[in-house]
């Protein structure tokens, strides 16, 4: 049994909406809220389960309504002091979130019969949850306040979740009543002597917590005494750590489990006998706690470390587990978060050579980012047990690496498809090899010509009809020179967007028209994402080669653009979208570093004639596919610097739906945010769903996008901009996917 005593995340005013009440049950995971009156008085709880019943009770539901109008007023609750035995007997199937109340029915804790999960300031510790990654100062400020407070900053830039202090009152701690060390063997006499010079004062840690408030950090310590919990105690620390040596003193167990707030304990130099004790000793005061497995040797041999015992630890606590390490490197901590640790721990220094057992190991700042990095990277790589999915490089990679089911010969409306008249040959395209024995038999309701693929659409046995739209603004397709004729018999865009290949850009354009000839439509380019060599166009490059290349590559396109106009009717100079650039192989910038990129494109643009059309820069991602691989792109991402590009050099957008909707769930932030910031600059638009991060190009309607939202948004802030459907592989088919786009985008725009 475990006494949660913050239950704030538990709690919702009477008066809140149902709504409210409901994202908060959602919010804390546990199926319940418990609700209060003005005076912080417990009314009332709500459920799922209450919420559910009510829907299905009400013919038109209001979720507006307050939600202590359909509460539970006969909740479960105890009163505060009620034996943890009494309490746990009230557990059963469909409760376990028992309120505690003090005498005027005031919330002062949740009892819950186990702990997933133990909450440190804002952070959720425990099962699902990122591993909370601590910074160990412990000594290493030298008895420095101001070093402490650097060490303080290191920590802070290196992405850590949580700082470790130590706290000490040398006249309770040791026998002598004073840092007097003689008389004591020669190990003791070293550490006495240590402490003695090294430690801070009560004052001075008090002063170093206050810097952790002011740089937002969280920062607890752990007291090696009573009379130092007691001064943490009235501080006000979010936690204790106890550490290993204190593992076998009930007396401290005892007196910080009694404070009720979260306690993280290390296992170091204990036995397994040893372990359960102390473990029973916090469980008796319902506090959380978490256990780490921990080898308390300065620095620890890998093979004492077992970090396979933090299974066994995890059914012994029956709690989260982590791992405290004091060997050399970080490699063995992020091993420890491979393998579930919900904490970190690793000691943090300004110089290895330092006077003291921790130093040696300890972590360097640079090695302390490096290791919360990596710790990150590794937690993202372990994804979950789900089936697994194609991901969208590998998609990208699939079309250009596997195999198709291609024509061996001229094959005609009505054939019957028999094996010989099929081949398996690159790329992926098309139908996959092992779609044969499907293909084989079916009459052909087109024709398909030697060499070209056989389609999912050769299965359906459906002929394409032609397709016709109805768009409050310009609709248009995406085309290579190929495709224009067949795509213009099935559809009547208004335009078409040449996406350029770097082997389109060696092509004399006007060897695809007749002499003469104009087509209704207009049409806008787009700039090749990728060239041979791997180059790609980088206008904020530093390399001055790189730079100037890609100035050239941008006026070739815009040459290309106006030799085109002659073949269309165009009453508006094209547009041209080009990626301008800003993206690295390994990192994001920081936000400071983005401005002087910016101008380095804008001095690029400078030098490129655009007279006749109309340039603009793509909005983009924040994990683009290049190259067949993930890169990092840092431009055209943030809504507020890419409107300042805008507005300061009278520049306008492209507006991606996929990539802006990626950039903002990169930043964690509301993508009608981006649309209302951005919306003023839009010249044009790319509309497509997307996906997490990284996952674009989507298929409208399969991703996260409100597209009923984001039409209303763009009729009022870029009412005429035109647009294509930019479905990943949306051509295939005859521009099969970009249909299924558009049939669905008709009812939003």
């Amino acid at each position: 049994m475990i006494l949660d005593r913050h239950p704030a995340g538990f709690v919702a005013s009477d008066q809140d909406s149902i709504l409210a009440a409901l994202q908060k049950i959602s919010a804390n995971q546990s199926r319940i809220v418990f609700l209060v009156d003005e005076h912080g008085t417990v009314t009332g709880s709500l459920s799922d389960g209450d919420v559910r019943r009510w829907l299905i009770s009400e013919t038109a539901p209001d979720m507006t309504r307050a939600a202590g109008s359909i509460a539970n007023r006969s909740f479960l609750s105890v009163s505060e002091g009620t034996p943890l035995s009494e309490v746990s007997t009230l557990i059963r199937p469909g409760v376990d979130r028992i309120p505690v109340l003090d005498e005027r029915g005031r919330l002062v804790a949740i009892a819950t019969p186990g702990m997933a999960t133990v909450r440190i300031g804002d952070r959720q510790i425990g099962e699902g949850q990122p591993s909370y990654i601590i910074g160990e100062i412990g000594n290493n400020h030298q008895g420095d306040l101001q070093l402490a407070k650097d060490l303080v900053d290191n920590c802070v830039d290196a992405g850590v979740d949580c700082v470790k202090f130590q706290l000490r009152d040398m006249a309770s701690l040791y026998r002598s009543g004073s840092s007097e060390s003689a008389g004591e063997d020669l190990g003791p006499q070293y550490t006495m002597n240590l402490l003695a010079k090294f430690s801070l004062s009560a004052d001075d840690m008090l002063r170093a917590l206050d810097y952790c408030a002011e740089r937002g950090l969280d920062a607890i310590c752990t007291p090696w005494d009573l009379s130092s919990a007691d001064v943490l105690h009235e501080y006000g620390v979010p936690g204790y750590k106890i550490a290993s040596a204190d593992l076998t003193n009930d007396e401290l167990l005892h007196h910080v489990a009694a404070f009720g707030d979260p306690m993280i304990v290390s296992t170091g130099m204990s036995t397994e006998q040893e372990i359960r004790g102390a473990v029973q000793v916090i469980r008796s005061h319902g506090t959380p706690y978490v256990l780490l497995q921990c080898q308390s040797t300065y620095p620890a041999p890998y093979k004492d470390v077992n970090l396979r015992y933090m299974d066994r630890l995890a059914r012994i606590g029956e709690s989260p587990v982590g791992y405290s390490g004091h060997e050399r490197g970080w490699h063995v901590a992020v091993a420890a978060a491979a393998r579930g640790a919900h904490v970190i721990e690793k000691h943090v220094t300004v110089d290895k050579s330092l006077e003291g057992n921790d130093h040696k190991v300890s972590l360097l700042p640079g090695e302390l980012a490096q290791m919360v990095r990596e710790i990150r990277e590794v937690e993202e790589a372990l994804g979950s047990d789900r089936p697994r999915e194609v991901s969208t490089g590998e998609l990208m990679n699939r079309v250009n690496l596997a195999k198709s089911l291609i024509a061996a010969k001229d094959l005609l409306p009505g054939d019957t498809v028999r094996a010989e008249d099929v081949e398996v040959k690159s790329p992926g395209r098309g139908l996959q090899p092992n779609r044969l024995d499907d293909l084989v038999g079916r009459v052909l309701h087109r024709a398909v010509a030697a060499g070209d693929f056989f389609y999912p659409g050769d299965l359906a046995g459906e002929a394409q009809t032609h397709h016709d739209y109805t768009f409050r603004r310009p609709w248009g397709l995406p085309v290579r020179y190929h495709d224009v004729r067949p795509l213009l018999e099935v559809s009547d865009p208004d335009f078409l967007e040449y996406h350029f290949s770097y082997k389109d850009v060696e092509l004399d354009p006007h060897s695809f028209f007749d002499k003469g000839e104009r087509l209704p439509q207009f049409f806008t380019t787009h700039a090749p994402d990728l060239y041979a060599g791997d180059f790609l166009i980088d206008l904020a490059s530093p390399d001055d080669a790189i730079w100037e290349r890609s100035i050239r590559e941008v006026q070739n396109v815009v040459d290309i653009t106006r030799q085109l106009r002659e073949h269309y009717t165009c009453e508006q100079d094209p547009i041209v979208v080009v990626t301008m650039g800003g993206f690295l192989p390994d990192r994001h910038v920081r936000p400071e570093e983005r401005r002087p990129m910016y101008e380095r494109v804008q001095k690029a643009l400078e030098q490129v004639d655009e007279a006749g059309v109309r340039l603009t820069a793509q909005t983009l991602p924040p994990f683009p596919w290049l190259m067949g691989g993930q890169q990092f792109h840092n431009l055209f991402m943030d809504p507020e610097d890419t409107a300042w590009f805008c507005e300061t050099y009278g520049r306008r957008l492209t507006l991606d739906v996929s990539h802006t909707k990626l950039a903002a769930n990169f930043a964690k932030r509301p993508f009608s945010e981006y649309i209302d910031l951005m919306g003023p600059h839009i010249e044009h638009l790319h509309i497509v769903d997307a996906v997490g991060v990284d996952g674009e190009g989507v298929q409208v309607g399969a991703g996260e996008v409100d597209f009923r939202d984001l039409a209303e948004r763009l009729d009022r802030l870029a009412p005429d901009a035109p647009f294509i459907p930019e479905i990943w592989q949306g051509h295939v088919n005859n521009g099969e996917g970009f249909f299924t786009a558009l049939d669905r985008l008709e009812q939003w725009f």
